[in-house]
């Protein structure tokens, strides 16, 4: 229901947009549980084995990947909690329902694998130094178990054949990319099993669990960021509030934006606020619902963010000085 001085666009609101919505929202994230699960079975299998091989082989490269096995277990535990959170329905508590909980959940993900493949890093200069006993056979068979299901993982998470599931959130996407640095730390072992077993030096498996956290670390960072940045309430970095604001002044008859903000709830959830003044006469003469109409086709068609839920409050010009005092 809009007034004179507000309006919420009805196709975008939240409720509308909830509405809409809601049930492709729900299946999509009971999919991803499903995923996720599977994901999880997968993980904790290979990590129970990853743990045994290294401490049979001796092998660092084996245990820097079942470290991220363990990561990927925990993550992946904190994806599902995430998922589960992120369906909840809005509230009066509540008015966006829990759905930042997959923000959080990526975030604490890309912390603990930037930690991981630190300690990896750490610990993979010091066996440079003093190059320990590696069994080659053992590396080489567990790399090939951990590569396969990694590999099955991955296909599960990207939501299949030409499936795009790792890219539906950041939370998706983070269990995504542990799971892809799994993958990777297991072609590591075996490349490095295959060095040793051909030429003895083993040193190869520190090599390669520096290369292993040369890959980590730089993911891990950028989706933290990411995930930062929501959780900061920063404008989505596909959208120009400079545009934003002079774009809204193109439309007739309004005068000035301000206190205009805008930020992202959750994956794929931007919002939208600011305040318009028109002329005083506009809210006499009932052009205000034509100049929402206009403002929020505006937000609709012109940038790369497609703002589903935008709050518009239309002040008239003489009230400028009554909020310049209260401010």
């Amino acid at each position: 229901m809009s007034t004179p001085g507000s309006h919420e666009d009805h196709d975008h609101s939240p409720a509308a947009t909830e509405h809409a919505h809601g049930h492709s929202h729900n299946h999509g994230a009971g999919a991803s549980r499903g995923r996720l699960l599977i994901a999880l079975c997968l993980s904790v299998t290979v990590l129970v084995a990853e743990i045994i091989t290294a401490l049979l082989t001796g092998s660092l490269a084996l245990l820097a990947d079942a470290g991220h096995m363990l990561t990927d277990v925990v993550g992946l535990v904190m994806a599902l909690v995430a998922a589960h959170l992120s369906t909840r329905p809005a509230t009066d508590r509540s008015t966006w329902g829990m759905r930042r909980a997959e923000v959080i959940g990526a975030a604490l993900q890309a912390g603990m694998l930037a930690v991981v493949g630190a300690f990896v890093a750490f610990k993979a200069i010091h066996n440079l130094l003093v190059a320990p006993q590696v069994e080659a056979s053992g590396m080489l068979v567990m790399g090939v178990i951990g590569l396969v299901a990694n590999v099955i993982a991955l296909v599960v998470l990207s939501g299949g054949r030409g499936g795009d599931g790792h890219g539906e959130n950041l939370n998706m996407r983070a269990a995504f990319l542990e799971v892809l640095n799994d993958a990777l730390g297991s072609v590591g072992v075996i490349i490095a099993a295959a060095i040793v077993a051909r030429t003895g030096w083993t040193r190869a498996d520190a090599v390669v669990s520096l290369i292993i956290a040369a890959l980590i670390l730089p993911r891990a960072v950028a989706l933290l960021r990411s995930a930062l940045a929501v959780l900061m309430d920063f404008t989505p970095k596909e959208l120009d509030l400079a545009q934003v604001r002079t774009h809204m002044l193109e439309v007739d008859h309004v005068e000035e934006v301000h206190d205009l903000h805008a930020w992202t709830v959750a994956s794929g959830m931007p919002v939208l606020t600011a305040h318009v003044v028109v002329r005083d006469e506009c809210l006499r003469d009932g052009h205000t619902e034509e100049i929402l109409d206009r403002l929020q086709s505006c937000m609709a068609e012109h940038f790369p963010v497609r703002i589903q839920h935008a709050t518009l409050q239309l002040e008239p010009v003489s009230h400028l000085e009554h909020e310049a005092a209260h401010c």
